[in-house]
């Protein structure tokens, strides 16, 4: 099983109380939670992450359990080894490109030299097309760079799972659909499990297996897609030409 979730979560401001009560199991490696704002896809990604407790249930990726209430596993965000791109990129403005994407390299559970970080950085940014901006800072990229930028640093540490919290909400049109495409051939390409939250059902049709919808804390359905989509390479050739140089 890739995903066997069961997250329980109360939370209360004042008066007010949402319960968070997810469970979903799925052999599919590309999962799509679907949802209008509130209805809790955030806190299911950030209780995947180790961002947030869940009161009860379990987290298990691929047959690794990272939650389990009952057996008192709780494992640390750097021990479950996930790679998160946030909604706002998270990227540190203080850092040109190439210091940001190394970051993803001291997360505790590997640990190279400062060169070896520094040059695996820069492959990575090869693989994205931005090794001509490894100097530049932040504000000097454009939406879909920074985009990228995020996902090379997510990806840096070999993850076990890609988690994407609302990752093309801040692009225009024709950059969500280039954006969707790179990121569907990057999964592809690499075979790692990812979860994508999405208010947008033009986000779930073209990148998720399957598909669970979320409303009020609790999957109300969920439907696996007709056929996995793929993307054809001649398409983009221009497109991630050495992600197998990048995790080898």
């Amino acid at each position: 099983m890739v995903f066997d979730l069961s997250i329980h979560k109360t939370l209360r401001s004042g008066e007010r109380t949402f319960a968070l009560q997810v469970q979903l199991q799925t052999d599919s490696k590309r999962v799509v939670l679907l949802g209008p704002s509130g209805s809790g896809k955030t806190m299911t990604l950030k209780a995947i992450a180790g961002l947030m407790q869940p009161d009860q249930g379990h987290v298990r990726i691929a047959g690794e359990t990272l939650f389990d209430a009952a057996q008192g596993i709780n494992l640390s965000p750097q021990q479950r080894r996930t790679g998160v791109v946030f909604q706002d990129y998270a990227l540190f403005p203080h850092l040109n490109v190439v210091q940001n994407v190394a970051f993803g390299l001291q997360r505790g559970w590997r640990n190279p030299s400062r060169r070896a970080q520094h040059a695996e950085a820069l492959q990575w940014l090869q693989t994205m097309g931005l090794e001509h901006m490894a100097q530049q800072y932040p504000l000097e990229l454009s939406g879909g760079q920074r985009q990228r930028v995020a996902l090379a640093r997510a990806l840096i540490g070999h993850p076990r799972v890609l988690l994407l919290d609302e990752p093309f909400a801040a692009l225009d049109a024709d950059l969500r659909q280039s954006m969707r495409e790179e990121l569907l051939e990057l999964q592809q390409r690499l075979q790692l499990p990812m979860l994508l939250i999405t208010h947008d059902a033009e986000d779930a049709r073209l990148l998720g297996q399957q598909v669970f919808r979320l409303d009020g804390g609790q999957v109300v359905s969920s439907g696996i897609q007709p056929a996995a989509r793929t993307i054809d390479a001649t398409m983009h050739r221009s497109v991630l030409p050495t992600v197998a140089q990048a995790v080898s």
